[in-house]
């Protein structure tokens, strides 16, 4: 990194200012860039949600479809195995156990996101505005951390 002296006092990892042409050029470029890297991290939060949640989804629905309070559908199950309070129970076992499997959801994102360095691709607002600036990911061994090993010895529990 190149060290800028900024009133006497030297600031790590500021090269010299961009022109103004120059510094918006690349403001638009890392805007864009910590857009798509958002949009990939919600899209991947809203996958993993919706696949560990897709037990709770499907018993509530089951559950309002059949109440005759609700939605009271005519469809044969609702008829023959599903009667107001065996509805009411799947409603009620479907809130039960939402509780835990967002916990799961939220565990098993946040282990991929730090497994994958998601994080770690968001740019600083610095990258536009000084020269000599680095890819914050560059400094960390490639992408998603590939180039360098994982670190074995840090474990979560949730």
């Amino acid at each position: 990194w190149v060290r800028g002296e900024e009133h006497g006092k030297v600031v790590c990892g500021q090269g010299p200012p961009r022109s103004t042409w120059c510094c918006w050029a690349w403001a638009l470029a890392i805007v864009t860039m910590n857009l798509l890297v958002f949009f990939i991290n919600l899209l991947l939060l809203l996958v993993i949600f919706t696949v560990v949640l897709l037990p709770t989804i499907v018993v509530v629905y089951f559950g309002f479809q059949c109440h005759s309070r609700v939605l009271h559908s005519t469809a044969r199950y609702c008829k023959t195995v599903l009667d107001d309070n065996s509805s009411s129970a799947l409603i009620i076992l479907g809130f039960v156990i939402m509780s835990p499997l967002i916990v799961v959801a939220m565990a098993t994102y946040c282990s991929l996101a730090r497994r994958l360095r998601l994080f770690m691709c968001f740019q600083p607002w610095s990258r536009a505005v000084y020269k000599g600036v680095k890819w914050r990911w560059y400094e960390e061994g490639g992408l998603c951390g590939c180039a360098r090993g994982w670190n074995t010895q840090v474990k979560a529990w949730v």
